[in-house]
């Protein structure tokens, strides 16, 4: 059995770029410090948005162009993605139907252990996608490490490590 590390948008928009804050910031050598001693396989997922941003129903609701491809704020941070050793998944919206399938894939070739979510924003995709992972594969045990995780207030982040806990999601270093 092999264990996952996904790492959720870790991309300059949302730690020092458009959308980003001191709390993202802070979690980055707590987040370098994982990738780099997990011992199984690590995926990242990047938030992918095109130029027209603004047109689309989240960009209506957020009016804050961040992430668009190719652009400085989409790139994943430079210390944590000298550290991928494979292609990001690249998502459209918060929660990633194409992570879902691939997790499901490589159960089918080897069986996992577990998968880990930490990343940004706790309250947005991580939640998403730790949900959706769940769905995917509701018998692999997922955990989200708060400690390496930010939401986009400290307190929707705590509402969101709670949402998870309800929905068999196990939170640890709170």
């Amino acid at each position: 059995m092999r264990d996952i590390l996904i790492v959720v948008d870790m991309q300059n928009d949302f730690i020092d770029g458009a959308l980003g804050t001191g709390e993202a910031l802070e979690i980055v050598p707590r987040v370098k410090e994982k990738i780099e001693t997990f011992p199984g396989q690590v995926i990242f997922t990047r938030d992918t948005h095109g130029e027209d941003y603004i047109d689309t129903q989240e960009g209506k609701i957020l009016p804050v162009p961040h992430c668009i491809r190719g652009s400085w704020g989409w790139q994943i941070r430079p210390d944590l993605d000298a550290l991928r050793s494979g292609e990001a998944v690249d998502k459209p919206t918060f929660g990633s139907e194409r992570l879902g399938r691939l997790l499901v894939e490589m159960n089918r070739e080897e069986p996992l252990g577990s998968i880990t979510l930490v990343g940004l924003c706790t309250d947005i995709c991580v939640i998403s996608n730790a949900l959706l992972v769940k769905a995917f594969l509701p018998e692999v045990p997922v955990t989200v490490d708060a400690a390496c995780c930010a939401g986009v207030t400290p307190e929707s982040h705590r509402t969101a490590l709670e949402a998870m806990k309800v929905c068999q999601v196990q939170v640890v270093n709170e």
